[in-house]
């Protein structure tokens, strides 16, 4: 199938691209395209595929959650709100789908998506928790995600919803991945970004956002190489005044 990345990825910007269909658990040799909410797409030479709907499922067994890696973070959000389960309280907060969020271990606060989970099934074997390589904003998982399953622990947290909620209102609107970069230990990359002159710095259609540094906004018509040399322009200047290397959070795919 065909999929216009300028109309479905969060940032808006790409071109038309022919993206596979996957409708069983099988062996795929390239990228997986989930919501596309921290993805930047040029030309890229591996193949792409997304999850067919065979995968959008929450199956809930006594103190088990089973959960198919399309599903939003919307959806699980939902459904744990609904039943009165913790862990999940950032999906709220956090866009995408379960593969993606287990993927770059999605979190907020020093909350991550991994904390009640059990293990995941791949393409190729089944992994517990201990065995995918969890730390900050990501993992050492392998192969494609199909399912991921959780321990259901009752006790959905409002506080924690409120405090998540709270850290998100001093984020900028518009069509964006959200974070560009991890926070360095320590530190945080918005204020590097900041202090290197770059808060609101513009192309003719792209912005580090004036609002929050580690942003960058799309205001229409942005392109691949603009928002590439914006993501390379922070970074070569975060290292040259700082001597830090900011490693991104967003996926480039070119």
């Amino acid at each position: 199938m065909r999929v216009d990345f300028s109309k479905f990825s969060s940032v808006k910007i790409g071109a038309e691209l022919e993206v596979a269909e996957l409708n069983e658990v099988c062996d795929f040799d390239g990228f997986i395209i989930g919501k596309a909410c921290n993805l930047l797409v040029g030309t890229p030479k591996q193949a792409l595929a997304m999850l067919g709907d065979e995968f959008d499922y929450i199956k809930l067994d006594k103190d088990i959650l089973r959960i198919g890696a399309k599903t939003s973070a919307k959806d699980i959000f939902a459904f744990a709100k609904k039943h009165d389960l913790k862990g999940f309280e950032l999906c709220g907060s956090v866009p995408g789908s379960l593969g993606g969020l287990i993927k770059m271990n999605a979190g907020l606060k020093g909350r991550s998506i991994s904390d009640t989970l059990l293990e995941i099934g791949t393409s190729n074997v089944t992994l517990s928790k201990d065995e995918c390589g969890f730390a900050y904003r990501k993992s050492d998982i392998k192969g494609v995600i199909f399912e991921a399953v959780f321990r259901a622990v009752k006790g959905f947290d409002r506080g924690l919803l409120a405090d998540f909620n709270e850290a998100r209102k001093n984020q900028p609107k518009g069509a964006s991945f959200g974070s560009i970069f991890k926070n360095p230990p320590n530190d945080s990359a918005g204020r590097l970004i900041e202090a290197v002159g770059l808060k609101g710095y513009k192309t003719s259609n792209c912005e580090l956002s004036a609002k929050h540094a580690n942003f960058l906004i799309n205001h229409g018509k942005g392109s691949f190489d603009e928002a590439f040399w914006l993501i390379n322009l922070a970074k070569s200047k975060v290292k040259e005044s700082f001597g830090i290397e900011l490693e991104t959070e967003v996926v480039i795919l070119n």
